[in-house]
């Protein structure tokens, strides 16, 4: 499996780093609870069912769109990796530019020969998710995406715009991506600028994954590269937590895991990281919106305890 360079925080830096570790359906995104109605159901016949169901399959056809059309995903279906980058190894890193996919014989057996060609694939599909959906789309299918974002906003009383909000409060102003980092980058360069990660695991397949991603337009805020988007399809979200811990280890740094299901809430049990449970109910504090930093805070400082007076400022 290919490497990702690990990120070691050095002790020059002087408030805790955290690494936000976040589920997507039906924390950051909401899609399943649309389609089955579960979403509509939690409020006890507030919300019309229907209107979210059929906005739920609209997602559905947008997300299959993005799929088939950009993401090679008929092809590329059962050969689902943990991360985009996981077969770098085998890339020779030739010019994609002129590259013919529809002609490179891409097929059984799994052999280094194809995976190859697989780890083409995801290169451009890394290319066109660091772009973009506006730079991939033509201008009528980004109309009907952005007449769906908004119309699902609004049905779910701003929960897509509060995630996304609540990410950008986590990275704060002065926070890195871990995609700046270079392999020459001198250790004391990284300073207290250093703060806040934005780490997310799916349990479903990596392309479609990284096509709602993009649609539910939290592409800006959570980089596909370098560690910081896993699929936990066939490896478990344990596996993936232990990978997120070794590569951002640290003895200044903080993990937080948020989700809605067992699997992620067991993970971070056997990490020992705080874990915050998202609820549909609109009686739940932990939901969007609702949820806040200092929501956020207080689980993180249950467990490392508190910061120190100036780390624990939050811009709301």
């Amino acid at each position: 499996m290919g490497e990702i360079m690990d990120i070691e925080v050095p002790k020059e830096v002087a408030k805790p780093m955290t690494v936000y570790v976040w589920d997507m359906d039906e924390t950051l995104i909401l899609f399943k609870s649309l389609l089955d109605g579960t979403y509509a159901a939690a409020f006890d016949g507030l919300k019309d069912t229907r209107m979210g169901v059929e906005i739920g399959k609209r997602w559905e056809n947008h997300i299959l769109q993005v799929c088939d059309e950009h993401f090679f995903y008929e092809e590329i279906e059962n050969y689902n990796e943990p991360f985009l980058h996981s077969l770098s190894e085998y890339d020779d890193g030739q010019d994609l530019s002129n590259y013919d996919f529809n002609s490179d014989g891409f097929c059984f057996p799994y052999d280094d020969s194809n995976k190859k060609k697989l780890a083409y694939r995801h290169r451009l599909i890394a290319q066109k998710y660091s772009q973009g959906l506006n730079k991939v789309l033509d201008q009528e299918m980004i109309r009907l995406w952005n007449d769906l974002y908004n119309s699902t906003d609004s049905y779910t009383d701003g929960w897509l715009s509060s995630g996304r909000a609540l990410l950008e409060q986590t990275m704060g102003k002065t926070s890195f991506s871990a995609s700046d980092l270079s392999s020459d980058m001198e250790p004391g360069s990284i300073t207290t600028k250093c703060q806040n990660i934005n780490v997310l695991v799916t349990s479903g397949a990596l392309i479609p994954s990284l096509a709602k991603c993009m649609l539910y337009r939290l592409d800006d805020v959570i980089s596909a590269n370098n560690g910081k988007f896993y699929s936990s399809w066939e490896v478990g979200k344990l596996q993936c937590f232990s990978w997120i811990k070794e590569r951002f280890r640290g003895p200044n740094v903080q993990f937080c895991a948020i989700g809605d299901g067992p699997e992620e809430c067991e993970a971070a049990q056997a990490m020992r990281w705080p874990f915050i449970k998202i609820d549909l109910r609109p009686s739940s504090p932990h939901r969007f919106p609702g949820l806040n930093m200092n929501m956020v805070r207080s689980y993180i400082d249950v467990i490392y305890g508190a910061a120190d007076a100036e780390a624990e400022e939050v811009k709301e």
